[in-house]
C-alpha cells in the first residue's frame, strides 16, 4: 500500500490551501489569513483560533501577556510562568494523541524540536483535524515576526504590535542608560558549563548583555550548527582571562550549575572575574526566551554590572 511522504503531504497541504485562500478571496465569503511557520506550512484560516494547547514555555508565556488566559486548554507539562499557569491541564510531547484529541483543541503550538523529534504525533493531530504550527525564533528580529504570527493566529494583532512597541520603548530606554560609558565591562556568558559553551552574536543572552551596557568577551564564537550557541574551550576563553570583568552564567534546565562549580573549574582561578568574585547566575527564562521578561533580564544584568547607573529612579524614567 502506498504511504505519501511528509513532504507529498505538506505539498498537497499547501495546494488545498492555497485553493482555499483563492476561493474564499474570490468569493468574498471569508477575511482568509495565512502564515509560514518554521516547519515550512502555509497556514490558512479564516478566525483566530481558541481552543488552544501550547507545548512550549515561550507560547505560553506570550499567550497569557495577549491577554489569551481562557483561550488556553494545556501547557507544557514543564510551564511554571505565569503563576496561573498550575491550574491549566498539563501535556508532553510523549503523550498519545488521543490525549490531545480527547481535549478538541483547534490549535497546538509547537516548535521545531517537537517537529523533528516527534512528527508520528504530528502526523496524528494534524490527520484529526488539529491546525499545530511550530515556531522558535532565534534572535530579535525574528522575535517581533514571531511575536506578529502569534498575535494573527489568535486574533490580537493589535496587542501584538502594541507588544513589540512597548518592549522596543523599553530597550532604548535601557540602551539610553550607558551610552555614553567611555568604559564598559567586559563579559563572558556562559552557556553550558560542561560543554564550555557560550552564545553566538545575536543570541537573545547577547542582546540583553549588549542592551544593558556589557561587551561581550567572546563575539568571535563561531555557531555549532544552526543554534545560536558555540564551543568556546577552555584555552580559548584562558587566553582572554585578563579582561574578564565579570562571569554570567545562565541558571536552569539548559545549565545546571553553581558558583562553587565554576570557581572550582581547573584553570579559571586566572581569570580576572573569578578572583575579583564577579561570578553571577542568571535565571535562563528571563534572557534565552524570546517573552517580554527579556527586558527583566537586562535590568538584572546592568544592575550587577553598573549598580550606580540601574537605579529604580534611572530605570522610573522611562515610564513619565
Amino acid at each position: 500500500m502506498f504511504k505519501p511522504s511528509r513532504c507529498i503531504i505538506r505539498f498537497i497541504n499547501l495546494i488545498a490551501g492555497l485553493v482555499f485562500l483563492v476561493l474564499c478571496i474570490f468569493a468574498g465569503v471569508c477575511p482568509a489569513m495565512t502564515l509560514t511557520d518554521d516547519g515550512q506550512r502555509q497556514i490558512v484560516f479564516d478566525k483566530p483560533f481558541q481552543r488552544i494547547i501550547s507545548l512550549y514555555g515561550a507560547h505560553t508565556e506570550n499567550l497569557y501577556y495577549l491577554g489569551l488566559d481562557k483561550q488556553i486548554l494545556g501547557v507544557s507539562i514543564n510551564d511554571t510562568y505565569p503563576s496561573t499557569v498550575v491550574e491549566k491541564q498539563k501535556f508532553s510531547y510523549h503523550d498519545d494523541p488521543e490525549k490531545f484529541m480527547a481535549f478538541a483543541p483547534d490549535l497546538v503550538l509547537i516548535r521545531p524540536m517537537i517537529d523533528n523529534g516527534y512528527p508520528e504525533l504530528i502526523r496524528q493531530l494534524e490527520k484529526s483535524g488539529i491546525t499545530v504550527v511550530s515556531l522558535q525564533p532565534s534572535n530579535i528580529d525574528e522575535m517581533f515576526d514571531y511575536w506578529r504570527k502569534l498575535g494573527l493566529l489568535t486574533g490580537k494583532t493589535e496587542s501584538a504590535e502594541g507588544m513589540i512597541r512597548e518592549f522596543k520603548e523599553k530597550t532604548d530606554h535601557i540602551r539610553s542608560l550607558t551610552q555614553d560609558l567611555h568604559s564598559k565591562k567586559k563579559v563572558y556568558f556562559e552557556a553550558i558549563h560542561t560543554k564550555m559553551k557560550t552564545f553566538t552574536r545575536g543570541a537573545m543572552p547577547i542582546l540583553v548583555l549588549e542592551a544593558a551596557g556589557g561587551i561581550n568577551i567572546a563575539s568571535d564564537a563561531l555557531a555549532s550548527r544552526d543554534t545560536n550557541i558555540a564551543v568556546y574551550g577552555k584555552e580559548q576563553l584562558l587566553s582572554k582571562a585578563p579582561e574578564i570583568d565579570v562571569f554570567l552564567s545562565q541558571s536552569g534546565v539548559m545549565n545546571s550549575v553553581s558558583i562553587e562549580t565554576i570557581k572550582n573549574e581547573p584553570g579559571f582561578d586566572i581569570i580576572k572575574a573569578i578572583k575579583d568574585n564577579q561570578i553571577y547566575l542568571i535565571d535562563e527564562n528571563i534572557i534565552s526566551r524570546p517573552v517580554p521578561r527579556l527586558y527583566q533580564g537586562m535590568v538584572t544584568v546592568g544592575r550587577i554590572l553598573y549598580p550606580d547607573i540601574f537605579t529604580e529612579k534611572n530605570l522610573n524614567k522611562e515610564m513619565e
